[in-house]
């Protein structure tokens, strides 16, 4: 765990980027607000996890997932996320989805070279072993 209770802080390049993302352009924020912005993210990660984690040992397992999460936001009485974070979700879903598809043609396309490439490399083999057949019967000639 961590030895210093900052340690559990999110990162302030991350928690400036989407403070400027929230406020109108034009906007500035102090460095005392963004710091109090940046605990209070922190302490609601932290609590988030560990309702999650809650779930998680109810459920016999050390692993959690987004249920655990979206039931850890319902307990804390955050239903109005619910519905972005499941958004959120399908639209993660679909992408990791659709890269491993992209991964899975590659390697397919890959494959497919490969067995090209020994199936050239047989034919050189054959030619070479013609040629070399050749050139003994010339000489025995």
């Amino acid at each position: 765990m961590a030895e210093r209770p900052e340690d559990l802080n999110l990162p302030n390049a991350v928690i400036t980027r989407i403070i400027k993302e929230a406020l109108p352009e034009g906007v500035n924020i102090s460095k005392e607000a963004r710091s109090a912005i940046s605990r209070a993210a922190s302490v609601f990660v932290l609590y988030a996890t560990s309702c999650a984690n809650n779930f998680a040992v109810k459920g016999k397992r050390k692993t959690l997932n987004a249920g655990d999460v979206l039931s850890a936001m319902e307990e804390m009485e955050f239903q109005r996320f619910i519905a972005p974070l499941k958004e959120s979700l399908e639209v993660y879903r679909r992408e990791q989805k659709g890269k491993k598809e992209a991964r899975k043609d590659k390697k397919a396309d890959s494959e497919e070279q490969d067995k090209s490439r020994e199936e050239e490399n047989d034919e050189d083999d054959e030619r070479m072993e013609e040629e070399e057949q050749n050139d003994d019967e010339e000489v025995d000639n």
